[in-house]
C-alpha cells in the first residue's frame, strides 16, 4: 500500500512507530495530487515547497524526541475560506483577487502547533454560497458534482490527495460533499471549534469541521481543534476536550431515533435502502431503534434561508455595491435577494430557530442519537439544475442537498456523516448521525461502531491511477 492510501490514523501510527517518515508521506501525497488534480480540480493552490519543508521539520523533531501527537507530520488541505498568514484566502471568488491573509486563523494555528503539514488551499463554492462547488469534480465520477461548498476538501480526501482536510458547514457544506464523495464529515456543535479567521457566510449558522476517510480520523482532528477561543464571539466556554473515546462495537442500551417523517420523504430508493440497512446494523450491534417525529418539519427550509440569506447579504454589503460584477451570477442573485428581506422576516426566522432548538432538545431526551440519510440522492450530473421526484415535486439541486442537513445548522447540534454504501452507478451514499449539544463523542462512538463492522476496508481512495 502506498503512503497516500493510508488513513490518517494508519499514517499517524506508522510515523509514531518509525515505520514511515513525514517526508515520505508528504511526498507520496504530493505525487498523488500531481496525478489527479488536473482531473478533479480540488485545490486552488498547492504549497508544494512549503509542505516539503514542514515535513522535513516534522521528521527532524520526531527524530529528536519532540513528537507532538498524532497529527505531527500529517499532510492536510484547508478550505479556501480559512486564513493562513501570507497566503491568499480567495473564497474561490474574483472579489478576493489580490487578497493575502495577515494572520493565521485559530484552526490553522491549532493544526500547525500540532505539527500538521499544510498542502494547500482547497476549492469552495464561491464564498461557500452553494451546494455543488462547480469548479471541482466528484472523486468517483468526474461527470458528477463534488457537492459543496467544501467540495475541494472532500474530493482531496476521497482521492488520497490529503490525509484530512477542513471545511465549513452553514447548511450542510461539510456533510453534503462528504456524503457525495464517500468520506466522513463532522459538523461539530455550534461554537465548539473557533471560526476566528474564517470567512463567514452566515455567522449564526457557520461551523468549521474535519473531512476524513474514517470516523477515527475525524476524532483525531476534532481533538486538535475543539476548545474555547475568546476571539470567536460564539465560542463555547468549554475546555479543550481530550481524544474522544470511540469504544467498542457493542451499542447495547443506546437509543437510536429513526425519523418517521421528513428525513425519508423524497429520498431516492437506493439511498433509503442503504441507510435503513445501516440502521438495522446498528440494531444488530445492540442499539434500540425508536421511531421519532421530527418537530416543526414544515418550517425547516424557510428558517434556514430566512437566517442565511440576510446574514450573507449583510456580510457582503460593501463589495456587492462596489464590485457586483465580480460575483458569479448564482451567488450575486442570492446576495441581491437578501436585500429584499425585511427585519421582520429575519426576526421571525430567529424565533422559529429558538422554538426548533427547544423541540429538538426534547426529542433528544427520548433518544441518544438520530440516524437518517445525509442527502436525498447521490451526486447529480454536472450542470443539472433540478430534481423531479415521483410525487410530482420539482426541486432545485441545491434545495435537495440542503434539505436534510439544514436542521443541524439551525439547531447547532453535532452531525456526522459516514459512507454506508453505493448506488447502482457506484456513487457513494451517506448516513447522518445527529446528537445533543456537545455530543460529539456519542455520534463518533456510534459511527465508529458501524464502521468497524461494515464490509470492506474503510477509507479506500477514489480515482485510480
Amino acid at each position: 500500500m502506498r503512503p497516500f492510501e493510508l488513513t490518517l490514523a494508519e499514517a499517524a501510527d506508522a510515523v509514531a512507530n518509525g515505520e514511515l517518515s513525514p517526508v515520505e508521506l508528504t511526498g507520496s501525497v504530493l505525487e498523488r495530487i500531481d496525478a489527479v488534480e488536473e482531473r478533479l480540480g480540488a485545490y486552488v493552490a498547492v504549497t508544494d515547497e512549503a509542505a516539503r519543508r514542514s515535513a522535513a521539520l516534522a521528521e527532524h523533531e520526531i527524530a529528536a524526541g519532540r513528537y507532538r501527537g498524532p497529527l505531527h507530520g500529517m499532510p492536510f488541505g484547508l478550505k479556501d475560506l480559512i486564513d493562513v498568514a501570507g497566503l491568499p484566502t480567495t473564497a474561490s471568488s474574483r472579489v478576493r483577487e489580490g487578497h493575502a491573509a495577515q494572520a493565521d486563523s485559530a484552526v490553522t494555528r491549532s493544526l500547525l502547533d500540532a505539527g500538521a503539514v499544510l498542502l494547500g488551499k482547497t476549492h469552495t463554492h464561491e464564498f461557500a454560497y452553494g451546494l455543488t462547488t462547480p469548479q471541482t469534480r466528484n472523486a468517483w465520477d468526474q461527470g458528477r458534482v463534488a457537492g459543496g461548498s467544501s467540495g475541494g476538501s472532500a474530493v482531496a480526501v476521497a482521492a488520497g490527495a490529503a490525509t484530512f482536510a477542513l471545511g465549513t458547514d452553514t447548511g450542510g457544506s461539510i456533510r453534503v460533499p462528504a456524503a457525495l464523495n464517500g468520506v466522513v464529515g463532522l459538523k461539530p456543535t455550534y461554537g465548539l471549534i473557533s471560526r476566528h479567521g474564517v470567512t463567514s457566510l452566515s455567522w449564526s449558522l457557520d461551523h468549521v469541521g474535519p473531512l476524513t476517510r474514517t470516523v477515527r480520523d475525524a476524532a483525531l482532528v476534532l481533538s486538535a481543534l475543539a476548545g474555547h477561543d475568546a476571539q470567536d464571539p460564539a465560542g463555547l466556554g468549554a475546555a479543550r476536550p481530550g481524544h474522544p473515546l470511540l469504544g467498542e462495537r457493542d451499542l447495547t442500551g443506546l437509543r437510536v431515533g429513526v425519523p418517521a417523517n421528513y428525513y425519508f420523504d423524497r429520498v431516492s430508493p437506493e439511498v433509503e435502502t442503504a441507510v435503513r440497512r445501516a440502521i438495522a446494523q446498528l440494531s444488530g450491534l445492540g442499539a434500540d431503534l425508536v421511531e421519532v417525529e421530527i418537530p416543526m418539519a414544515r418550517y425547516i427550509q424557510a428558517t434556514q434561508w430566512g437566517l442565511m440569506v440576510p446574514e450573507a447579504t449583510a456580510y457582503h454589503e460593501r463589495a456587492l455595491r462596489s464590485v457586483p460584477e465580480l460575483y458569479g451570477p448564482d451567488v450575486r442573485v442570492l446576495l441581491e435577494a437578501g436585500e429584499l428581506l425585511s427585519a421582520g422576516d429575519y426576526l421571525r426566522a430567529q424565533r422559529a430557530r429558538t422554538l426548533m432548538r427547544q423541540e429538538w432538545a426534547r426529542l433528544l431526551e427520548q433518544v441518544d442519537v438520530i440516524a437518517a440519510p445525509t442527502v436525498p440522492m447521490t451526486a447529480a450530473e454536472a450542470g443539472q439544475d433540478t430534481v423531479a421526484w415521483p410525487d410530482g415535486t420539482t426541486e432545485s439541486v441545491s434545495d435537495t442537498y440542503v434539505r436534510l442537513s439544514a436542521p443541524a445548522n439551525i439547531t447547532g447540534l453535532p452531525a456526522l456523516t459516514l459512507p454506508v454504501g453505493r448506488d447502482r452507478g457506484g456513487l457513494p451514499i451517506g448516513m447522518q448521525l445527529m446528537g445533543p449539544p456537545m455530543g460529539e463523542a456519542r455520534v463518533l462512538r456510534v459511527g465508529h461502531a458501524y464502521e468497524s463492522v461494515r464490509s470492506g476496508r474503510g477509507g479506500q481512495a477514489a480515482v485510480t491511477g
